[in-house]
């Protein structure tokens, strides 16, 4: 049974940094694309990162590139979000999920292209 749970979210203040786990059973996260979404209150998920397999190729969207760094830790079995220069509209529930469909040195930010799902971490950035 996959399971991929996300923690390290809480509150913090805007200019602030926060870092995401998401640590993983049953799946090798190094087998398979690894994205970071988030949803914030009436708002669509938005892919925000993401690390191909293998090759760990990063992607980010427009409103986190320079901010937000993704990484792997095979010995680990996890994959981390380092959220850097936190803002307000930073502010929602992170889910990692996990795709099946392996690219070399690709990894997509489209919700719909992932399989597996964490139960998400809220981070809080107060304005």
């Amino acid at each position: 049974q996959v399971q991929l749970v996300e923690s390290g979210g809480g509150l913090v203040q805007s200019g602030g940094s926060l870092r995401l786990s998401c640590a993983a059973s049953g799946i090798t996260l190094d087998n398979h694309p690894i994205g970071w979404f988030r949803q914030a209150p009436g708002k669509e998920r938005e892919g925000g990162s993401c690390i191909s397999s293998r090759s760990g190729s990063t992607f980010y969207g427009d409103s986190v590139k320079g901010r937000f760094i993704i990484s792997r830790d095979n010995a680990k079995n996890t994959v981390y979000l380092q959220m850097n220069s936190l803002k307000p509209e930073d502010a929602a529930v992170y889910y990692c999920a996990a795709a099946q469909l392996v690219i070399p040195n690709i990894c997509s930010l489209m919700a719909y292209e992932y399989v597996y799902w964490g139960q998400g971490t809220q981070v809080t950035v107060p304005s």
